[in-house]
């Protein structure tokens, strides 16, 4: 079989001493952090979208980078080039996982039907592929938004066409994914929005969307299919208003329709800050509701106001995502997904390993501060001692439900003016210093 990354071996772990651009500084997957190998923490998956099907483009202009598996006038010989690969890649990376949309993996025909048994083809050659490797699927997902039938939409569109096309998308994804062992499938609304609420029922659309979800979570279970389900949010882009705007947003509408049961949150740090928060919000957020499932690494641009896809390499916020990771106890069936693209100079095979090693090196990094930000325990110790007038007294009578206004006015007119206290921001910002 042609080799597709020639002169590239496999990447290892040579350490911080190291000046050579094709290893890990710090991504030693067999090394035990917290008693656990840093691999089964940070779980990295390869995305096959941006990885092996983006080629450069931007909303300026066409792609700019050439792939030899990319050249042939034969579409499904194209496929399989590309599959060959990305198994080439995910090896020589050392990564255990992937992860794909259906129309990624094989090119959409003229009908459902002929469009569906090229997917089995592919499939057939992944199965076969993961199996030889030992490599394991983490998600898969549908592309219900790039073809002009979803222009206005796949389940909230207005056309109930269009919505029976999309179920029929969705259910054959979720067959190929329970095929190739996917430990959870991905919903990502790209177009489940507006453009002006002028031709828009918004309740109409966000029923539609409940009921199609909640269609989902039965054939799940028809298929007895045991992966994850999760809801991806983002707040805008390439739609004017998106409906799975943030992760707030997102809980809202799955305990609205009875869906919180069955899905947690793909979060996404480019999408995060698309919304106004930061990454460590949004994961935050999913913690506290016990919704958190799996993260698409990736940055933003903060100078530009649209989704650039870029590979991680912020320190700071791979610590704090990984230290809100570890408080809830770690990934399960989610993991690290690189949905993140090199730039649009970087047209060298080469780079797309110097992107994914960057990223994993950060993430690591970040793995092992945040460890030893939670051994220590000197960030939770202040926040324990900053609420701990909680845990006894008044604080505690009131979370109890003892208390009512009547009695805390009579507590406030006993006890006069409450005691302000500072919030330490400045020291508690200098001991994440210390770890950095």
């Amino acid at each position: 079989m042609q080799e597709f990354f020639p002169g590239i071996s496999k990447i290892k772990y040579e350490g911080t001493d190291s000046k050579n651009p094709l290893s890990f500084k710090h991504y030693n997957p067999n090394q035990k952090v917290l008693g656990k190998k840093m691999k089964d923490h940070l779980r990295y998956a390869v995305c096959y979208w941006h990885s092996f099907k983006g080629l450069g483009a931007d909303p300026f202009g066409p792609g700019t980078i050439i792939r030899e598996y990319n050249n042939s006038s034969c579409p499904m010989e194209v496929a399989e080039m590309t599959m060959h690969a990305a198994f080439e890649f995910f090896t020589k990376l050392g990564v255990e996982y992937w992860c794909f949309h259906d129309r990624d993996i094989a090119p959409e025909a003229d009908t459902l039907a002929e469009t569906n048994a090229r997917l089995d083809t592919i499939v057939k050659l992944a199965k076969k592929l993961q199996d030889d490797n030992g490599m394991k699927l983490l998600w898969g997902t549908t592309n219900a938004f790039s073809h002009r039938r979803f222009m206005a939409g796949a389940s909230t569109n207005p056309s109930p066409a269009v919505f029976a096309y999309a179920a029929s998308q969705v259910k054959k994804a979720m067959e190929i994914t329970k095929e190739l062992g996917g430990e959870g499938y991905v919903f990502w609304g790209g177009r489940e929005g507006y453009e002006t609420l002028l031709n828009t029922d918004m309740k109409r659309e966000f029923d539609h969307l409940g009921q199609f979800l909640n269609m989902a979570i039965d054939y799940k279970k028809k298929i007895k299919f045991t992966g994850q389900f999760y809801i991806e949010p983002k707040p805008k882009e390439p739609t004017k208003h998106q409906y799975d705007f943030d992760a707030g947003n997102c809980y809202s509408f799955l305990q609205k329709y009875g869906l919180a049961n069955d899905f947690k949150l793909n979060i996404e740090a480019n999408h995060a800050t698309l919304a106004g928060h930061t990454f460590e919000h949004e994961l935050e957020f999913c913690v506290a509701n016990g919704i958190l499932g799996s993260v698409d690494a990736n940055r933003g641009d903060l100078l530009l106001g649209w989704d650039t896809d870029q590979f991680p390499t912020d320190i700071y916020d791979t610590t704090k995502a990984m230290y809100t990771i570890l408080k809830d106890g770690g990934f399960t069936t989610g993991g690290l997904n690189f949905d993140a693209k090199i730039r649009r100079q970087s047209v060298d095979p080469v780079d797309l390993f110097h992107a994914h090693i960057g990223a994993m090196d950060a993430f690591a990094r970040g793995l092992k501060n945040a460890a030893k930000m939670l051994k220590e325990k000197r960030l939770a110790k202040f926040v324990k001692q900053r609420y701990s007038g909680w845990d006894n007294g008044l604080g505690a009578s009131i979370e109890a439900g003892k208390e009512d206004f009547t009695s805390l006015e009579a507590h406030t007119l006993k006890h006069g003016e409450p005691k302000v206290e500072s919030g330490r921001q400045e020291m508690l910002e200098n001991i994440l210093n210390e770890y950095i």
